[in-house]
This record gives C-alpha cells, structure tokens and sequence, in this order.
C-alpha cells in the first residue's frame, strides 16, 4: 500500500474494516495506531472500556484485546511519546512505579509465578507503552514469553473487578 497519510481517516478506516490494509500499513505510513484509534472513534481496536483497568489524566491501563497470556495488560501514555527515550522523566518514573504496583496486582489476582515488563515500540511510529505479561509456573520462563502466540481476550469480570479495587486502594 501506498503511503497512508494521502488518504483521508475515513478512507483508511474502510480500508481497515476491509481487510485491505493492516495496523502494519498504518505504522508504516507513519500513522501512530494509538492515536488514529482514539481520534477515530476507536476504529482500529474497538472500545476497551471493559477492559480497563486503570485511567488518569497522564495514563490508561487496560487488558489486551488479543493477549499473549491470561491478564496481558498495557500501561500506555496519553499524550503521543514515540518510546521510552522521549518521555519526560517524571512520566516514566509514574509508568514504572504504576507498573510495579500493577505487576503485583496481575500476579496475585491471576496467580501467575512472575509478569515480565517489556517496551517494544518498534517501526517507524510508535506510541509509548509497555507491556506486563504473566508468566505462569507451567511456563518456560525467558523471552520466548514475550513472543507467545496471542489468543482471543476472555472477559473474566471477577478479575476486573479485583484488579481495579486494589490498585486504587492507597
């Protein structure tokens, strides 16, 4: 596909829907994915409102769509960052100190033995995020884990509900 950016949102969008571009196309036009979904009406990923776990004024928290592992949750900024290296100091020492508390939570309420913290903004846009995967004892431990092959989310609302109870708990 040709550079996306000649096309308007709402050409892309259809697209989308069609089959005839991916997220892929779009990095590589690019388009922040992040940001096009949320100025799109949440075209690209759909409303996660149900999988949210976590929202402030600087962050969302929420549970991936299409994890790797049961409890696979983003932290990803607000505001467009391309990746780590262009974040203000004061917002990663926030998305780190979120992150440990939030990898605690996941562990505990999932039961899983570790939840690795991976950033992997890759290609030529980006949005700023990291990722917490679980890792469970009847898993490999390693970085095959952040490669897993992703499966369809399943809601488990008691969970949910736990996990948004505890982490604003002070």
């Amino acid at each position: 596909m040709n550079n996306l950016k000649d096309f308007s949102n709402e050409e892309i969008v259809k697209l989308f829907k069609e089959g005839k571009i991916g997220i892929k196309d779009i990095v590589d036009s690019g388009i922040c994915q992040t940001c096009f979904n949320k100025e799109n009406d949440n075209a690209l990923f759909g409303d996660n409102t149900d999988k949210m776990l976590y929202e402030d004024d600087l962050v969302e928290c929420f549970l991936v769509g299409n994890p790797r592992s049961n409890g696979h949750t983003v932290i990803s900024s607000k505001v467009h960052y391309k990746d780590m290296m262009e974040i203000p100091d004061e917002l990663c020492e926030y998305v780190f100190k979120l992150a440990k508390k939030m990898m605690n939570i996941i562990k505990d309420v999932y039961k899983a033995e570790s939840v690795y913290l991976c950033t992997m903004c890759d290609g030529p846009m980006n949005h700023f995020h990291v990722q917490l995967i679980p890792r469970y004892s009847y898993e490999q431990r390693g970085s095959k884990n952040f490669v897993k092959p992703r499966f369809d989310y399943v809601e488990d609302k008691e969970k949910i509900e736990e996990i948004r109870k505890r982490i604003n708990e002070k």
